[in-house]
C-alpha cells in the first residue's frame, strides 16, 4: 500500500478496532432502557419484563427510564440521539415507531432510519371498558347510548393505538364522540374510574387488574379473535361491527449504528427470552402474546405497520402539528 494511502486509512482501522473492542467488552456496564411513556403503562410493564430478563442474560443490571411526553416522541428521540454503543435501548410501541410518523410533520428523528431491530416483544389487545356507573352492559347498549348523547373516550395520547382504536370504532359505528387525551394511559385510569370519561380503549394489561376487581367493565376486544383472559368478553367485531381489529405490539430497539455484534447477541438473547415458557406465561397473564419477530423481519413487520396505519391516518385526515 502506498504510504499515503496507509497512513489515510490508520484513522479507520482504529476507529473499527475500537469498535470492536468495545462490542467484545460489551456489555461493559449497566444498561438503561427508554420508555417513551409513564409508569404503569403498557409500554412501562412489558419494558420492565424485558429489563429483568435481559439483566439475569447479560450480568448487568439494566435500568428502566420512563421519559413520556408529546406522544412518546420525547423519549424516542432521546433513544435515537444516545450513543450508540449497545448500553441505551428504547422499548417502542406501535404509536412511536409506527404511527407517529404520519400523525407528526416535524419529526426530529425517523422511527425507521433512526433504530435498529431487535425484538418484537409482545403483541396487545386494546379492551373497551366503560365505568359500571355507565348505563351500557355490552357494545350494541354503548352504541345505542353514544347515539342519544355525545360520548367521551380517554386515550393515553392522541395519535396512539389507544386513540386510533377509538377513532376507528367512531368512524365504523359512525357516533360522535369526543377524544379526551392524557399523558399515557396510566394517567386516563383514574378519570375513567370515576366516571369523569365515559369510556377507553385500552391495553388489555393496564386494565385487566380493574376489570378482574369489579372496577370497570370489559365490554369488547379489539382482537381479531377472543382473549384468553378474557374468554367470556366479545371482540368489538363479533359484538357489533363485523371487521372491526385493531391491536398494539411493542418492541425493543437500538440506535441505528448500534454494532453488528451486539445487535447478534441481542437478537439471541431476546430470541430465547420470548420462547420461555415462564415468560410466555407472564405475557399472557398480562393480557400479551409473545412476539416471534427478531432482527430484519421485525423491521420489516414495523415497516408494513407503519405503511397500514399511514393509510388510515391519511383517510381519515388526523393531524397533530
Amino acid at each position: 500500500m502506498h504510504r499515503r494511502a496507509l497512513l489515510s486509512a490508520l484513522p479507520l482501522f482504529a476507529a473499527s478496532n475500537a469498535s470492536g473492542q468495545e462490542s467484545a467488552s460489551w456489555p461493559g456496564r449497566p444498561l438503561r432502557i427508554i420508555v417513551p411513556f409513564g409508569a404503569g403503562s403498557t409500554t412501562d410493564l412489558l419494558g420492565r419484563l424485558v429489563a429483568q430478563r435481559l439483566g439475569e442474560a447479560l450480568g448487568q443490571p439494566v435500568v428502566v427510564e420512563n421519559r413520556p411526553g408529546a406522544g412518546g416522541n420525547i423519549g424516542t428521540e432521546a433513544a435515537a440521539r444516545a450513543p450508540a454503543d449497545g448500553h441505551t435501548l428504547l422499548m417502542g410501541a406501535a404509536s412511536t415507531n409506527a404511527i407517529n410518523p404520519s400523525l407528526y410533520r416535524s419529526l426530529r428523528f425517523d422511527p425507521i432510519r433512526d433504530f435498529a431491530p431487535v425484538a418484537l416483544v409482545g403483541l396487545v389487545t386494546n379492551v373497551l371498558v366503560v365505568p359500571p356507573s355507565l348505563p351500557a352492559a355490552s357494545v350494541p347498549e354503548l352504541i345505542a347510548l353514544a347515539r342519544t348523547r355525545p360520548l367521551s373516550f380517554a386515550s393515553g395520547g392522541a395519535g396512539g393505538s389507544i386513540h386510533l382504536s377509538g377513532e376507528l370504532f367512531r368512524t365504523m359505528a359512525g357516533l360522535d364522540m369526543v377524544h379526551v387525551p392524557y399523558n399515557g394511559g396510566a394517567a386516563a385510569l383514574p378519570d375513567l374510574l370515576s366516571g369523569r370519561v365515559d369510556l377507553m380503549f385500552d391495553g388489555l394489561p393496564t386494565s385487566l387488574p380493574h376489570i378482574r376487581a369489579g372496577r370497570l367493565r370489559a365490554l369488547g376486544v379489539t382482537s381479531a379473535q377472543r382473549s384468553p383472559v378474557l374468554p367470556d368478553v366479545p371482540t368489538v367485531a363479533e359484538a357489533a361491527l363485523p371487521g372491526y381489529e385493531a391491536e398494539g405490539w411493542f418492541g425493543l430497539f437500538a440506535p441505528a449504528a448500534t454494532p453488528a455484534p451486539i445487535l447478534d447477541r441481542l437478537h439471541r438473547e431476546l430470541a430465547r427470552m420470548l420462547a420461555e415458557p415462564a415468560v410466555i406465561a407472564q405475557l399472557a397473564a398480562q393480557g400479551a402474546r409473545a412476539g416471534d419477530k427478531v432482527g430484519d423481519e421485525f423491521g420489516r413487520f414495523a415497516l408494513a405497520e407503519r405503511d397500514k396505519w399511514g393509510a388510515v391516518i391519511r383517510a381519515a385526515g388526523i393531524t397533530l402539528d
